[in-house]
C-alpha cells in the first residue's frame, strides 16, 4: 500500500476518501471532485508528501474550467499567509467573532492582580465575556505546546477577576500537543484548533461565519495582501463591499477588475455556504 510523508515527519497509508473529503468540504464543483482524485491516483508514489498532494490539486484546480475554485481549496494555507506578526491573525478572529454574534476589541491592555496584560482579543456574547490568546503560525508542522496553554491560563487568572472574565480560550490555526490538551481539559481552558473541537474548531467557525481573508486571492501579489492587511483589510468581503480598497495598490486596472472579480466570485459563494 502506498504511504504519504505527512508534515509532522510521520508517514501514513494513502487514503483517498481523505483527498475526497477535503475536495469535498472545499465545496469544490461536483463534476471536477473526481477529476481532481484520478489526477492524484495518476501522480502519486510510495512516500509522497502530502503538501505535494496540495499543490498538485491547487495547481489541477487553477488550470481547470473553474480556476477561482483553486481559493475554496486553500484556505488553510491562506491562514498561514496572515503573518508575518499576528496582528492580522488577531483582527481576522475578531471579525469572524463579530459574524457569529460576538461583539469584540483586540489588542485590549487589562489590568490584572498582579500585572497588566494585552490580550489579544476580548469578545462577548449573552453576558458572558471571553480572553482570547490567538496563537497564529505560518507552518502547518508547527503545535501550540503546553507553555502556551500554560500561560494563557496564567494570564486569565491574573486578569480575569479585575475585569469580570468568564472564560479563557487559547485559538491557533494549526494544532496542540497532547500535553496543552491535557492541561486544557483539566485547567478549564478552551482550545480551538484548526480541526477541533469537532464542530467548534477554527475551519468551522470560518465556514460558520461565511467570511474568508483577502490572502485567499490568487490575483493579487503577497505584498499587496501585505499592504491591505496592514490597513485593515482583512475578508474578501471588505474588497467585494469597497472596491476603492484597492486604490492603496499600484493594480492597473486590468488586475484590479480580475481581483475584483475573483473576491466577487468568493463573497457570492460565502453567502450561499462556501
Amino acid at each position: 500500500m502506498l504511504q504519504v510523508l505527512k508534515a509532522n515527519g510521520q508517514r501514513e497509508e494513502f487514503n483517498e476518501e481523505k483527498v475526497m473529503s477535503s475536495i469535498k468540504r472545499a465545496r469544490i464543483p461536483q463534476n471536477l471532485q473526481n477529476q481532481v482524485l484520478a489526477h492524484i491516483k495518476n501522480i502519486i508514489y510510495d512516500g509522497i508528501p502530502t503538501v505535494e498532494i496540495y499543490q498538485s490539486i491547487l495547481e489541477f484546480l487553477g488550470k481547470s474550467e473553474h480556476p477561482y475554485s483553486k481559493a475554496r481549496y486553500s484556505l488553510k494555507e491562506a491562514i498561514m499567509l496572515l503573518g508575518p506578526t499576528g496582528y492580522p491573525f488577531e483582527d481576522f478572529i475578531a471579525k469572524i467573532l463579530q459574524a457569529l454574534g460576538y461583539t469584540t476589541k483586540v489588542r485590549q491592555i487589562l489590568m490584572g492582580k498582579c500585572i497588566s496584560h494585552e490580550i489579544d482579543v476580548i469578545a462577548k456574547k449573552e453576558n458572558k465575556t471571553y480572553m482570547i490568546e490567538a496563537k497564529f503560525h505560518n507552518n502547518i508542522g508547527i503545535r501550540s505546546e503546553v507553555h502556551v496553554a500554560l500561560y494563557t491560563h496564567a494570564r486569565f487568572l491574573d486578569v480575569k477577576e479585575k475585569n469580570i472574565l468568564d472564560e479563557a480560550w487559547l485559538v491557533t490555526n494549526t494544532k496542540t500537543t497532547t500535553e496543552a490538551n491535557a492541561y486544557a481539559l483539566c485547567s478549564g481552558l478552551k482550545i480551538i484548533s484548526w480541526s477541533l473541537p469537532e464542530g467548534e474548531s477554527l475551519r468551522d467557525m470560518i465556514e460558520k461565519a461565511r467570511l474568508h481573508p483577502i490572502t485567499i486571492l490568487n490575483s493579487l501579489s503577497h505584498s499587496s495582501k501585505i499592504a491591505l492587511l496592514n490597513n485593515h483589510i482583512i475578508m474578501c468581503k471588505d474588497i467585494h463591499e469597497n472596491p476603492h480598497s484597492l486604490d492603496l495598490l499600484p493594480l492597473s486596472k486590468e488586475e484590479k477588475t480580475q481581483t475584483l472579480a475573483e473576491a466577487a466570485y468568493i463573497y457570492q459563494n460565502e453567502q450561499n455556504g462556501f
